[in-house]
């Protein structure tokens, strides 16, 4: 398994239009506590399912874009933060130390 690209809102609309679930690392390359979630969930990619996209959006480079998801699905910019969503709709979020991909997973289920 392997981190995708998040790179602009038009990827990011076409993510929210095919009706499936995907779950957003949002990571700040300046930050140890982001850094070190990130390895943490790169040590639980074994979870996930193959067929499961886990995306990797770069905030210094691409902050219009947590701003975009910010705006559309009504959550507050955090770093490090990680997402599930499907749709119109936000399933999981949590940042910092609270961040577990377990749970994120266990949000796709329900």
């Amino acid at each position: 398994m392997s981190w995708k690209p998040l790179t602009s809102i038009a990827q990011l609309e076409e993510l929210s239009t095919t009706g499936s679930a995907f779950i957003v690392f949002k990571h700040s390359t300046r930050c140890s506590v982001s850094s070190m979630a990130k390895r943490n969930l790169e040590y639980d990619f074994k979870q996930l399912p193959a067929d499961m996209p886990i995306y990797y959006l770069d905030l210094i480079a691409q902050r219009d874009v947590s701003n975009y998801i910010a705006e559309k699905w009504s959550i507050r910019h955090e770093s490090p933060q990680l997402l599930v969503l499907k749709g119109d709709s936000c399933l999981y979020h949590a940042s910092h130390q609270d961040i577990e991909l377990p749970d994120a997973l266990s949000a796709i289920s329900e």
